[in-house]
């Protein structure tokens, strides 16, 4: 099935009429946020099929929904905050997301030191959802306090603590020895 049909099949179900979107509006936005909006899927749930669904119902959801006057930035943002709200439905239902398998990806980027990504891939699986989440959004997405607050749903202040604890966690999962000494 194709996306166009994906999306015509979930706005008949939702009751929605479906309507024409510019298609290279469309492309340009998915090829800008496509691949670490499914990064960040794929890290929470810790499963490609679970990223790989989600992704597509965000897309659809986004699509079906075509919120108007969003910039760039904004758009990152609902889509992100889109598949937050997805995912935690997900775990809700109890559908397996959170199971400690993550699966191994293939790097698409060449890192320096293999031994290094690995250690940094098993930290995150050890560390609970809410953690990954949050560690994912700050570094790797390079989110503010305000955007985090719009994915999330949280306030700034839980946000810098959960952010602190979840960096402090991961410190010492990647190097047990600093946590002995504390």
């Amino acid at each position: 099935m194709t996306l166009a049909e994906s999306i015509t099949n979930y706005a008949g179900s939702t009751g929605r009429e479906a309507s024409a979107i510019d298609e290279d509006a469309f492309q340009k936005i998915y090829d800008g946020t496509a691949r670490p909006l499914w990064a960040y899927l794929l890290r929470v749930s810790g499963r490609r099929d679970v990223a790989d669904d989600l992704l597509q119902e965000t897309y659809c959801r986004f699509l079906a929904r075509r919120p108007k006057g969003l910039d760039a930035p904004q758009t990152r943002s609902y889509l992100f905050r889109t598949a937050t709200n997805l995912l935690h439905d997900r775990w809700r239902r109890g559908d397996g997301v959170l199971e400690n398998e993550i699966q191994e990806e293939q790097a698409a980027d060449a890192h320096d030191d293999p031994a290094a990504k690995i250690d940094v891939r098993r930290a995150m699986e050890a560390l609970k959802p809410r953690a990954r989440q949050l560690l994912w959004l700050a570094y790797v997405e390079g989110m503010s306090h305000a955007e985090f607050a719009a994915v999330t749903g949280l306030s700034a202040l839980s946000i810098r603590l959960l952010l602190f604890r979840a960096r402090r966690q991961a410190a010492g999962l990647l190097n047990p020895e600093t946590m002995e000494t504390r």
